[in-house]
């Protein structure tokens, strides 16, 4: 990652958590040994999908800050936990899922994060591991015996998020267990890598304690934990997630298109805090771009440098410029030639949620008579009279070009993709006709 300005020298990570309004909770002393050398540090991510998807991001960016404070960043991803499933936050029990599967997730999530973290850059490179390399090794026995002795139920039974669960649905041994697991994989990077302190959300508080108490109960060590707030929006609606749902950094699952309107609109209170968490502006950067915004909000110019900054680190230049000219189909001054241009995902992504109409091809091959289209063969007009009436105002547009021909013949040769056309009426009426 060679475009990321890494720091070679320490600066503060803890202070750089806390202007951006990230840090939740931080056991004693954490800041001063981070301050005192270089610490190698690792957040856990769980493989239970075959990608990231944005409520992901506060994790990835407390790495990515905590390498360019100097440290030395581990990304585990739990293929033996992702087999457990985690009960913190969680109201009911997760189906488990095969190796299989947990191995192809594993593959793609890796992928995702060499996207952000830099693998290759001398002390400070990124580290990915796999809890999975070493419990496989472990039995049963094993770990009841060199684990589970050195955590009383008493303990286990304390934290929130067991307590939560007894309380309503109950939970299963497997579950009850999770947080030894946890335990154990932080007691193992710290005896085999160093690791000397856990990040996660603040829902992880408990069970990375867990890990730092069996690191002094097991070994008499030092280890330290921090974690990050989790993101809400001010609407209360949750962060990351849409009416089509998760926003997903993989394009096959979530569209860059979409990606980016995510981003773009963004409330004017969310923007305030989203844009200190997920982009690397520094703080004079946010100050200025703040005070551009302010005088102006509904010229959206921090949504905009948001969008920007999180689209093209996670899909690259080219796909936010044909996200932007995406956009600007509908908000912009575009042309029936970028409406060609849109690939077909792309395409129906834009125009998801407005009015379709469905239509023989063959009768489009044949000529159609606009005012046919419009007022008989689909119903954007509730009669031929005002479909006439608005034609000749030159308020009715295809595919981006207004119709000037009040008795225009609609052939095929203005199907976009060969089988659609889209109709607007006025500037902001949008319909999509699909020709089938």
């Amino acid at each position: 990652m060679g475009d990321i300005p890494y720091f070679r020298g320490m600066s503060n990570f803890v202070e750089e958590l806390k202007w951006r309004g990230m840090l939740h909770d931080i056991m004693p002393e954490t800041e001063q040994q981070l301050n005192k050398e270089m610490t190698s540090g690792y957040i856990g991510f769980d493989p239970t999908a075959d990608s990231l998807h944005v409520g992901h991001l506060t994790q990835i960016m407390t790495l990515i800050h905590f390498q360019k404070a100097g440290h030395k960043p581990y990304a585990l991803v739990g293929g033996a936990t992702g087999m457990v499933g985690d009960p913190s936050g969680k109201s009911q029990e997760r189906n488990l899922l095969s190796e299989e599967i947990l191995q192809h997730n594993l593959e793609c999530i890796e992928k995702q994060l060499n996207k952000f973290l830099d693998f290759n850059c001398g002390p400070q490179s990124a580290v990915m591991v796999n809890n999975y390399d070493w419990f496989k090794r472990i039995t049963f026995l094993d770990f009841i015996r060199d684990v589970g002795k050195h955590i009383t139920v008493n303990y286990m039974m304390a934290k929130d998020s067991v307590k939560k669960r007894l309380e309503d649905a109950g939970m299963s041994f497997t579950e009850f267990t999770y947080q030894l697991v946890q335990g154990y994989d932080f007691y193992y990077l710290w005896k085999n890598h160093n690791c000397k302190i856990q990040m996660g959300g603040s829902d992880q508080w408990g069970n990375i304690v867990t890990g730092t108490e069996l690191i002094r109960r097991k070994e008499g060590g030092e280890a330290y934990a921090l974690t990050t707030s989790l993101i809400k929006k001010t609407d209360g609606s949750k962060f990351g997630k849409t009416e089509s749902g998760a926003i997903w950094l993989d394009p096959k699952r979530t569209s860059p298109y979409k990606f980016y309107q995510f981003w773009l609109n963004a409330s004017d209170a969310d923007v305030l805090a989203w844009i200190r968490i997920f982009t690397l502006f520094s703080q004079n950067e946010i100050e200025a771009l703040e005070a551009e915004h302010n005088p102006a909000p509904h010229l959206r110019i921090l949504q905009k440098a948001l969008a920007k900054d999180i689209t093209i680190r996670v899909h690259g230049e080219h796909e936010y410029a044909a996200a932007v000219e995406a956009s600007n189909i509908l908000f912009g001054n575009s042309t029936s030639d970028a409406l060609a241009k849109l690939s077909e995902e792309t395409f129906l992504d834009i125009f998801e949620g407005v009015p379709q109409f469905s239509i023989a091809k063959s009768i489009i091959e044949t000529g159609l008579p606009i005012i046919d289209l419009l007022a008989e063969h689909t119903q954007i007009f509730p009669s031929k009279g005002e479909a006439r009436k608005m034609l000749q105002g030159g308020g009715v547009s295809l595919n981006k070009q207004k119709v000037e021909d009040v008795n225009l013949q609609v052939q095929s040769n203005v199907l976009i993709n060969n089988k659609y056309i889209i109709a607007q009426k006025g500037k902001k009426n949008y319909y999509l006709i699909i020709a089938e």
